[in-house]
């Protein structure tokens, strides 16, 4: 199956390094296979499109580009950039993910 990401889809995250450095954005997809990510308004390109039934005129759309997910620090729920540590949840038995600097769980 492969290694657990500290990133899901829908999380808040910075990007560390990179032309979009400082930048933050929420996960819109996640590709375990190639280790990236697709982050809103971050990594945009300009894509030339063909006349098709969504886009009539064709033309040049800009979109999001992957982002290797090494280049993304989960942001918890203080604002901060943070690394992840995983605890299993004594109630219920799951891992969960804590906020190495805050210490409190990300939702």
């Amino acid at each position: 199956m492969g290694q657990k990401l500290h990133i899901k889809k829908g999380d808040d995250v910075m990007v560390i390094a990179g032309e979009s450095k400082g930048q933050q954005g929420r996960v819109l997809m996640v590709n375990p296979a190639a280790k990236t990510a697709i982050v809103e308004g971050i990594n945009m390109v300009s894509k030339h499109t063909r006349p098709n039934t969504d886009n009539p005129k064709g033309g040049i759309v800009k979109k999001e580009a992957p982002i290797h997910i090494s280049n993304l620090m989960l942001i918890d729920g203080k604002g901060n950039a943070t690394r992840i540590n995983r605890q299993k949840d004594e109630n219920t038995g799951k891992s969960q993910r804590i906020s190495k600097k805050s210490g409190e769980a990300i939702k």
